[in-house]
């Protein structure tokens, strides 16, 4: 099953994420089939969160199951499901 969730990158106690399109047998940080975009939680700067709302949608289109928290994501970025 193809995933939409977050890669974890950045240093200790700096988290940031990309939100990928992976298979779900992946390890969390391991390959991944496409970048969709990035989300800084610190909110260190004005553009924290970016997704290219229209890769998402097609992805979803295919059938790609969104985690909970890039579900959540997403839906700020004004993804229909």
């Amino acid at each position: 099953m193809v995933k939409i969730r977050l890669s974890r990158y950045g240093s200790t106690h700096n988290p940031h994420y990309r939100i990928v399109v992976a298979d779900a047998r992946r390890p969390r940080d391991g390959g991944y089939i496409e970048n969709l975009g990035h989300y800084d939680p610190r909110k260190t700067r004005e553009d924290y969160l970016k997704v290219n709302v229209e890769r998402a949608q097609e992805w979803l289109a295919k059938g790609a199951q969104p985690t909970a928290t890039a579900k959540r994501l997403l839906k700020a970025q004004g993804v229909k499901f």
